[in-house]
C-alpha cells in the first residue's frame, strides 16, 4: 500500500465515479418519490426486504448489509413502520433483538415503485453503456465489494440471507 497521490488516471477514475454515483442517485431518488412517494432509504430498505427468504431481515444483520449504522436503520424503520410499509417482530430468546418484516403495504409499495426505478436505471445508465462496459464494472464492484466485506466475488450474485 502506498501514501503517494493518485496519478492522473487514478483520480480520474476516482472523481468520476464519486460524481457518477452522486448524480445517478439523487437522480433516481428523485424520479422514484415523485412517482411513488417513496424515499431512495425507504426503498433501499424495501428492496432488501423483498429479496429475502420471508420477507424479514434481523435488524442488526441488515444494517451490515447495507453498510448503515444500527442507529440510522432503526430510524428509518421507525418512519416506515408508521407508515405501514413493515413492522418489528421481537426475536424470540433475545430481548434485544428484532426483526424488520415487510408487510403487506410495503409490499405492494415496493410493486408498484419498482418498475419507476427500473426504468431510470435502465435509462441513466445500463443504456449508455456497452455490455463490455457493463461487464468490467460488474466486476469492478465485485472485487471493491468483496475486498471491502471480507466475502470472495463470483460470477452469480449470492441471495442474502438474514
Amino acid at each position: 500500500m502506498t501514501s503517494e497521490w493518485l496519478d492522473t488516471t487514478e483520480e480520474r477514475a476516482w472523481r468520476a465515479y464519486r460524481r457518477m454515483f452522486t448524480l445517478l442517485e439523487s437522480r433516481l431518488g428523485s424520479e422514484l418519490t415523485e412517482a411513488s412517494g417513496l424515499s431512495w432509504a425507504d426503498y433501499t430498505v424495501l428492496s432488501n426486504l423483498v429479496e429475502v427468504e420471508n420477507r424479514r431481515w434481523r435488524l442488526t444483520a441488515l444494517a451490515e448489509y447495507m453498510g448503515w449504522s444500527q442507529s440510522r436503520l432503526s430510524h428509518q424503520i421507525k418512519r416506515m413502520e408508521e407508515r405501514g410499509l413493515v413492522r418489528r417482530e421481537q426475536v424470540l430468546g433475545d430481548a434485544r433483538g428484532a426483526y424488520v418484516v415487510l408487510s403487506r403495504v410495503g409490499l405492494r409499495a415496493i410493486a408498484a415503485a419498482t418498475p419507476t426505478h427500473l426504468s431510470g436505471v435502465r435509462r441513466h445508465f445500463v443504456d449508455l453503456l456497452t455490455r463490455d462496459q457493463l461487464e468490467t464494472l460488474a466486476e469492478i464492484g465485485e472485487t471493491v465489494a468483496g475486498h471491502l466485506t471480507g466475502e470472495t466475488t463470483t460470477a452469480e450474485p449470492d441471495t442474502p440471507r438474514p
